[in-house]
């Protein structure tokens, strides 16, 4: 049996501009991976971007909307992952490069009319730069939320685990800086990166769910797709419901070695969890 989610459901894919696919998410070309997902049952896409612009709005869509999905977000992480490019890099060239990627993504977000999501670019802290580098990372988001403002989205920042970054590990710390920004912004909750941080994931949401944009799913431990009887789930989304969360899902987690196969057992494993919903 399955059931309905009162919430659009996407998956993390992989631009064209990226060297390679992300190992977080659908491991085949863009337009390959949005045709397998519809016929999945996915309502959209978490598009995963190095270096675009705004000039690649109309494409984008283009390929995705064939394949019969929607644009429901766009991920940076890319730019860290592939090109090493962070805002809190020691060489001011590398953080002016990282913020003009995240800019960019910034505008082609604003073309479709989606949020611009922020994790691993913010960076990783050395010895005795701390002080320095934090303050470079919160001028350098407050630009990018700025920017997400003027092209008609937002900013939504993930609080991820210290082995990612050394900023922002727990939704307060995120929310901190958000409520110090002159535009809305607003959060990315990742279920592996809170239990990595021992944050409680349904207090999280019950707090946090008026500021979330999206929460991003994996399997506890490995990371993986999800599972039919994960006992979080269903609990999970009683409390979405509950808290009046109106914001996407979306499945960030590794491929198994088969994309397809991963992304059916997600979607299964949701969508069963979704029958206990009233």
């Amino acid at each position: 049996m399955t059931g309905r989610l009162p919430w659009p459901l996407a998956y993390t894919v992989s631009a064209d501009d990226c060297t390679a696919p992300m190992p977080l998410g659908y491991a085949a070309p863009l337009a390959g991976a949005v045709r397998d997902l519809a016929e999945l049952g996915y309502d959209g896409v978490e598009v995963q971007v190095r270096d675009s612009t705004a000039r690649d709005a109309e494409d984008l869509v283009r390929t995705v909307g064939t394949g019969g999905l929607k644009v429901l977000g766009i991920g940076t992480g890319p730019v860290a992952a592939q090109d090493g490019l962070t805002l809190t890099d020691p060489a001011p060239d590398v953080r002016r490069h990282a913020l003009d990627r995240l800019l960019g993504a910034a505008r082609l977000a604003g073309a479709i009319g989606v949020p611009v999501t922020l994790g691993q670019t913010r960076g990783t802290f050395l010895p005795g730069l701390e002080d320095l580098q934090r303050t470079w990372a919160e001028r350098a988001v407050a630009r990018l939320a700025e920017e997400a403002a003027a092209h008609g989205t937002r900013l939504l920042i993930e609080p991820q685990s210290r082995a990612n970054t050394s900023l922002w590990h727990t939704p307060q710390q995120a929310l901190d800086v958000i409520d110090s920004l002159a535009v809305p912004a607003g959060l990315v909750l990742d279920t592996h990166h809170l239990e990595a941080e021992g944050t409680d994931l349904l207090q999280a949401v019950t707090e946090h769910a008026p500021s979330t944009g999206a929460v991003q799913l994996a399997s506890p431990l490995t990371r993986g797709p999800l599972q039919i009887g994960d006992h979080r789930l269903v609990p999970l989304l009683q409390t979405l419901a509950a808290s009046g969360f109106t914001g996407r899902l979306t499945l960030e987690h590794t491929q198994d070695g088969d994309s397809r196969k991963a992304a059916a057992r997600s979607w299964t494993a949701l969508t069963d969890a979704a029958t206990h919903l009233t």
